[in-house]
């Protein structure tokens, strides 16, 4: 499964040109990612020591635990980024979640400044995978069947983008994350469902033992009745992935969430490079096809003029000035009259003996003296 880049890349370029820049420019810039993710940097030369960088994200949740508001747990990562850099403005901007102010002055220069940057842009990808990070915890893998069957044990709705939300719930000895899948065109899921049953083919090898179990199902799982009818009704039927203890332990618990909230993103990379493929390959063979059916016709067309004993030439015609037309006509005439005047010499005055009427050729002569003749001295 894909592992996406997680910082933002219109976040860093910004941040980086800040930095970077001689002398203090003024930023207001305001924009979106992915469509659910807005960000908003503001940069004033009045006060060029401190950039303001604010971020929200639709992320919703609704079940046993519900995550409006952003973790302390989480504000402590996002201060141990860079000690002394980051501080966090309370109450947040009009509008979003949290409210960043960067001092300049404390980042250090170099390669570190790189770094630090970078890890800025990541915010949103560490509040996201914080909040599902805390609920795999609140999920106690332990658990009987009894406490199962409790309302508090309902499915956990995650909205990562307002049209792709999925679903985790709680089983024995096992968490399961649900992806109901939904596309617009008939291509696209015609090779999403292939990919789905080959990703489960694939699971289900020896060699994938250690990764999360993967089953797709055309109908929703049962758990997920009482669910919104929008969400269970799809094109491309239901992804599910089964996460036991193993997959959270230490270092696995950040990669596997990280996953989970790119699963969307991965399958639409999936479906866009198949698609380019497959295009390229109708191109392809296309063109193959083409250039057989000229060389056959060029075949056809060299034994049509074997049968007739002769050789045709295709021209090709093109509109010529008429003055140049004119030019041609005289240079053809005069290359006609010297090739004439080459070879042999035609009497005018015996045209009117028809039938007697002869060619008389000039005679050859040659300095060597013939083997055939002699000479006779003289006395």
């Amino acid at each position: 499964m894909a592992y996406l880049e997680r910082a933002s890349p219109t976040l860093k370029e910004t941040l980086l040109k800040i930095y970077r820049a001689e002398k203090p420019i003024e930023v207001d810039q305001h924009f979106h990612e992915f469509g659910s993710i807005q960000y908003h940097i503001k940069y004033s030369v009045s006060d060029p020591d401190i950039v303001h960088v604010s971020t929200s994200t639709l992320l919703e949740t609704q079940g046993a635990v519900t995550l409006k508001e952003i973790s302390s747990h989480t504000y402590e990562v996002i201060t141990n980024i860079a000690v002394g850099v980051i501080d966090i403005v309370d109450p947040p901007r009009l509008g979003f979640q949290l409210t960043l102010a960067l001092h300049l002055d404390n980042i250090p220069r170099g390669k570190e400044a790189i770094k630090i940057i970078t890890r800025i842009s990541e915010i949103q990808a560490l509040i996201l995978s914080s909040q599902l990070k805390e609920m795999l915890r609140k999920l106690n893998f332990q658990g009987d069947s009894q406490a199962m069957n409790n309302n508090n044990n309902r499915p956990i709705r995650i909205v990562y983008h307002p049209s792709e939300p999925f679903y985790v719930f709680k089983q024995p000895e096992k968490i399961t994350a649900v992806f109901p899948m939904n596309f617009k065109d008939n291509s696209d899921v015609v090779i999403a469902t292939s990919f789905f049953q080959e990703l489960v083919e694939v699971g289900s090898q020896k060699e994938m033992g250690k990764a999360p179990q993967c089953s797709w199902s055309p109908i929703p799982p049962l758990q997920l009745r009482g669910e919104p009818v929008q969400d269970l009704t799809t094109n491309s039927g239901f992804v599910s992935f089964d996460i036991t203890s193993r997959h959270v332990e230490g270092k696995r618990l950040d990669k596997t969430v990280w996953n989970l909230l790119n699963f969307y993103a991965y399958v639409k990379y999936h479906i866009k490079c198949s698609r380019g493929y497959i295009q390229r390959r109708m191109r392809k063979r296309m063109d193959s096809l083409v250039k057989l059916l000229d060389n056959t016709s060029l075949e056809d067309e060299a034994d049509h003029q074997k049968e007739n004993g002769r050789c045709n030439y295709v021209k090709e015609f093109v509109k010529v000035p008429k003055g140049k037309l004119m030019m041609k006509q005289r240079c053809k005439e005069m290359t006609r009259r010297v090739k004439i005047s080459k070879f042999r010499i035609k009497i005018n005055g015996c045209a009117r003996f028809r039938f007697n009427q002869r060619w008389i050729f000039l005679p050859k002569f040659s300095s060597k003296p013939s083997n055939k003749s002699s000479y006779t001295k003289l006395d």
